[in-house]
């Protein structure tokens, strides 16, 4: 995932001053008066808006307990962009040399990329590592370094309304011929069968890593592996357009019109019967209806039963800017995020998985149906394509969908930000 995930579009800057901390904004550590304690300035980039609330409330409890433990004040300055222009915010950022503190970022897609540049912080000493799960831990893991803490890990494919596939007598297709069929006895029951809520380039960007990953795990196996070589095309991919043409071609209205808090909104009050969209929209659906039974499927791309399959992940992961000025606090932080005591109680919150050894709250039933493929061995992990050419397919779909780009305008873009990546990454 760039698990991260929608949300307003204009970014969310919060700034708390919290536990006496007196005035001035300055990040450095100065003496409070009169108290003896320290003051220090923290800022946090995490591009998760909807979570505004369950982040606050940990970082809140994070400053009481620096106060306790440490005589420190801490004040928080809480940025919180859009999924959409959170990736462009920040590596601007890194770039003008004013990166925040602790920053979230997508730990398959982005952290290659802004490890090279020397932008995170080796956390591989940290008490947190340990905690982790065995089958967590790789995917924060580059060249044997643990280099973020995992927040949200994902098994996805795309969401259905169990209730209105049990009145229909349906059961989640394993090819797309037996997807066509579920098409059309909804929409013979009057039923739409997919919100589309295309907005947001990130949406339909979706369909990237889920053609990908099924077609390189099946039949097209060297496939990524050639194009970062500038051996292969997506001319190899154009099966992914078939379920692409399916979705669009029985799908909600105005779609370009709709966001992904908006689809949500739909999607929690039967509007369609499927949702192409993860699971870590649960919290936003279920605040819209508390009472909708929603599971996970994996998507046919073809007729190919064994290419249906879900795609595992760690989205998002909250990493340290190796020129934070208050370190020490930072890493704190990271490591409280993972605390014995406090985590469990917020990544149930956020429902998230458990990511620690600590963590004992019960998954949710949308995990254990995702978890039924995996343990059918029909499972993958999240293909490594880089940002960029994600980028480019998601606009390159909103524009595909409006009429204004064929198949073949598609593929050829994203060979070309393949190409451009390639250049200005060569290792």
């Amino acid at each position: 995932m760039k698990k991260i995930w929608g949300g307003a579009m204009a970014s969310l800057l919060l700034v708390g001053l919290l536990s006496g901390c007196g005035g001035g904004t300055d990040s450095q550590a100065s003496g409070g008066e009169g108290s003896g304690s320290k003051e220090v300035t923290l800022k946090f980039f995490i591009s998760q808006p909807r979570f505004k609330e369950q982040y606050q409330t940990y970082i809140d409890q994070f400053v009481a307990k620096e106060k306790a433990d440490k005589n420190v004040d801490i004040k928080v300055q809480l940025e919180m962009p859009n999924a959409e222009n959170a990736p462009q915010i920040l590596k601007t950022r890194m770039a003008s040399n004013d990166a925040p503190d602790i920053y979230s970022l997508h730990a398959v897609n982005e952290a290659p990329d802004f490890y090279r540049a020397g932008y995170m912080e080796d956390l591989s000493d940290q008490p947190f590592v340990d905690k982790l799960l065995d089958s967590v831990k790789p995917s924060v893991t580059i060249d044997g370094k643990v280099l973020s803490v995992p927040m949200e890990t994902i098994s996805w494919g795309y969401l259905y309304n169990k209730d209105i596939f049990k009145e229909q007598g349906l059961t989640p297709p394993n090819t797309l011929t037996e997807m066509k069929a579920v098409v059309d006895k909804l929409n013979a029951a009057g039923i739409k069968p997919f919100e589309l809520s295309y907005s947001e380039a990130w949406v339909p960007q979706l369909f990237l890593p889920l053609s990908v990953g099924a077609i390189v795990n099946t039949t097209n196996k060297d496939f990524i592996e050639r194009m970062g070589k500038n051996e292969g095309s997506f001319s190899e991919m154009k099966q992914m357009f078939d379920i692409i043409d399916l979705v669009n071609a029985n799908g909600t209205d105005r779609a370009l019109e709709v966001s992904a808090d908006d689809g949500a909104a739909a999607f929690a009050t039967g509007k369609a019967a499927m949702w192409l969209q993860g699971p870590w929209y649960a919290d936003t659906i279920l605040k819209s209806n508390p009472d909708i039974d929603f599971g996970v499927a994996a998507l046919p791309i073809n007729d190919d039963a064994n290419a249906t399959m879900i795609d595992l992940s760690t989205s998002t992961a909250l990493a340290v800017s190796p020129t934070s000025k208050n370190k020490e606090y930072a890493l704190d932080f990271i490591n409280y995020v993972l605390d014995d005591k406090d985590s469990s109680a917020f990544y149930e919150s956020l429902k998230f998985n458990p990511v620690a050894k600590s963590h004992e709250f019960q998954t949710y039933p949308w995990v254990e149906d995702a978890m039924a493929y995996v343990k059918e061995g029909k499972s993958y992990q999240d293909p490594v394509i880089p940002q960029a050419v994600k980028d480019e397919v998601g606009k390159g779909l909103q524009s595909y969908f409006a009429g204004q780009m064929t198949q073949d305008d598609l593929v050829t873009a994203l060979d070309k930000a393949w190409k451009d990546y390639n250049k200005v990454n060569k290792k």
